[in-house]
């Protein structure tokens, strides 16, 4: 059968991507080169040599042997392998090996700059830039294979069970609960949206004709409250993007209203267990509806959230990036200040780069750019919801609807942030913030909504 490419989808996805690592470079390479510069002149301001920072290690050789080297061989040989096999040109092999060769080579040289990190402006884009070029080669082999392969319980509880393993070992072996360090760092939230859209499109294409019995009910629930229940101890904003993927799958299957209001019940008194549970969030929201507690005084006479949301140690002043973000957003006007002339960038919106990189395009480009970036999610939904009616098969409407409800609402919730529509959390704006973890599982959900686009009936 002859696939049709998306080619509108396709398309969007690679000029947010392009766009995305424009405006990483952007908003972090100023602040990179200041942060160098400031802590060498902290240290000369010392007059202490034995406060300067150790030597860096010397450089290793261009050719040799680091895990993002070996893994950058890897991907550029599968690389390889994928262009031989699905866009060879007839006879005209050569072309094709020169292309390989030359891949595997730019990706080594990715790696060997991530190794070396001589220049402090340019390390953050080459990080990003090998995640993405990694994301895009899994999205083309994702988009390659037929999605009902991944319609099986071996991948629907695999993936699952895989994911809640890693959150489980990043609670007991990092701080903060969020990395995995195995030689690179990862965020194994990221990983824990593809895996709820499979296990979901799986388990309600299988249990459909039942959605409203028990039997269908409890085990949802179950694998449901497991996995969000493990990423929202350290990421509620990742957890919420879970939960209200899985509310809208279940409300188009067919779910009783019933059941849908008791698991909004439920979920809200888990949202607010976890906001209460940790100083910080709940810092956050009181100084986002109630800074002088003038309202919340009469629920709570004798302070008590008040004197919780005080213990916290982490921000002093939670609503700092919303109030420079605002400014941003404010000073960008209809067309903005000009690519790379935020000032808001300077030190003043602490780390720009990754969740409020909105802020960042909306003083750089104004209104215009803002829309820009709004109208490439708006694609996003379109192209996955008109696959709810035209995919061949249940398995592919739900993963289509589940995928784009994922990116875009998680897309809102960003702009909600950065807007100050919302209370200040980290999530980050998907193909645009900087992240490799969150590109690559993004690029891994838009490679099975390609996957389906290109079997769909339309």
């Amino acid at each position: 059968m002859r696939l049709r490419m998306d080619w509108l989808l396709f398309g969007t996805i690679l000029v947010m991507v392009s766009f995305g690592l424009v405006m990483v470079y952007s908003a972090s390479s100023v602040t990179q080169e200041l942060k160098k510069n400031a802590k060498a002149a902290e240290v000369i301001a010392s007059g202490r040599p034995s406060e300067a920072p150790a030597a860096p290690a010397p450089a290793r050789p261009f050719f040799g042997f680091s895990l993002r080297r070996l893994f950058a061989a890897v991907l550029g040989v599968v690389a390889l392998r994928f262009f031989w096999r699905n866009y060879r040109l007839g006879i005209f092999t050569r072309p094709w090996a020169i292309l390989g060769t030359s891949l595997v080579l730019f990706l080594q040289l990715l790696a060997y700059w991530m190794d070396t990190e001589k220049s402090p402006h340019w390390a953050l884009l080459v990080r990003q830039a090998g995640a993405a070029l990694g994301g895009f080669f899994l999205m083309m082999w994702l988009s390659q294979r037929d999605y009902r392969q991944f319609r099986t319980a071996q991948w629907a509880f695999s993936t699952l069970g895989s994911v809640i393993f890693l959150l489980i070992v990043v609670y007991f072996t990092d701080e903060k609960h969020r990395w995995l360090r195995v030689g690179i760092s990862m965020q194994p939230s990221e990983l824990a949206k593809p895996a709820l859209v499979l296990f979901l499109a799986w388990f309600v294409t299988l249990r459909r004709p039942a959605i409203n019995h028990p039997a269908t009910i409890w085990p949802a629930a179950l694998a449901l409250v497991a996995l969000t229940g493990a990423v929202m101890i350290p990421d509620v904003g990742t957890a919420v993007v879970l939960i209200v993927t899985a509310a809208v799958i279940f409300y188009l299957a067919g779910l009783n209203w019933r059941y849908q209001i008791s698991a909004l019940g439920i979920g809200t008194l888990f949202f607010m267990i976890a906001i209460v549970y940790e100083p910080y969030r709940l810092k956050r929201v009181i100084q986002f509806i109630d800074p002088e507690y003038k309202l919340l005084v009469h629920v709570d006479p004798n302070r008590w959230l008040w004197n919780r949301a005080e213990k916290s140690t982490k921000v002093p002043n939670t609503r700092h990036q919303a109030e420079q973000s605002e400014i941003a957003v404010g000073t960008g006007g209809l067309f903005g200040r000009g690519p790379g002339e935020s000032r808001q960038k300077l030190m003043f919106l602490p780390e720009a780069h990754n969740d409020y990189i909105f802020a960042i395009v909306a003083e750089e480009l104004g209104l215009f750019g803002s829309t820009f970036v709004l109208a490439g999610f708006i694609i996003i939904l379109w192209r996955g919801y008109r696959l709810f009616w035209s995919a061949s098969d249940d398995f592919g409407r739900y993963l289509a609807v589940g995928i784009s409800t994922m990116l875009v609402f998680q897309a809102l919730l960003n702009m909600s942030v950065v807007l100050d529509l919302f209370p200040t959390k980290g999530i980050p704006l998907p193909l645009i913030s900087f992240g490799g973890t969150s590109m690559l599982s993004s690029m891994v959900l838009l490679g099975l909504l390609l996957s389906v686009s290109q079997r769909s009936s339309a």
